[in-house]
């Protein structure tokens, strides 16, 4: 189940970037890159926190 619920959320998450993409709006498409990119690095920083 779980698998098939991850598989999920990735497709969720390449619908909106093609969503995005399609819609042809340059201010859009950065917004999104820009999110993914901070968000990619704020997880690493988070998972490489000591507790």
């Amino acid at each position: 189940m779980a698998k098939s619920v991850s598989f999920l959320y990735k497709l969720a998450r390449m619908a909106n970037d093609v969503e995005t993409v399609s819609s042809g709006d340059p201010k859009r498409m950065a917004r999104r890159a820009k999110n993914k990119y901070v968000g990619r690095k704020l997880v690493r920083k988070t998972w490489k926190f000591p507790f």
